[in-house]
């Protein structure tokens, strides 16, 4: 096997539409393909994030902490993040905490999955290696 890079994460969501309202109207994340059934949001190079309804494949159980499940984005400015998306309604399960390799905050996605805010203090804003560590709901 020859692995080249991760192409997406797919999340199965109880309501498509309310999922693409966050991701796209909320966080920013592009639409890059759009069907009923299966929508791919991402930027050109990254990997992609998928939403399938779960009502298609199986029924949505559980929420991600109870799954273990959480999405990461890097952010240039993780306060203002955190701030804007409380503007929009976005609910907080950790405001931002500081830790050695840069700072991170989780916010709840509708369907109760974490996503990661992660501002790193690396001189290369784009490295990301190992920079997860610390930054896991716990």
């Amino acid at each position: 096997m020859n692995i080249k890079r991760v192409g997406n994460v797919i999340l199965a969501v109880k309501d498509i539409d309310k999922s693409i309202a966050f991701y796209h109207d909320v966080i920013g994340l592009p639409i890059k393909n759009q069907r009923r059934s299966w929508v791919d949001l991402g930027t050109s190079g990254g990997a992609l994030l998928s939403l399938h309804p779960a009502s298609l494949t199986a029924q949505h159980i559980g929420s991600s902490i109870e799954n273990g499940i959480t999405i990461g984005f890097l952010v240039g400015d993780v306060q203002s993040a955190v701030e804007e998306l409380k503007t929009k309604g976005v609910r907080i399960y950790r405001d931002v905490v500081e830790r050695d390799a840069g700072k991170n905050a989780i916010v709840l996605d509708p369907d109760d999955y974490l996503i990661s805010l992660f501002e790193p203090n690396f001189e290369d804003k784009s490295q990301q290696t190992a920079g997860y560590q610390g930054f896991t709901p716990a």
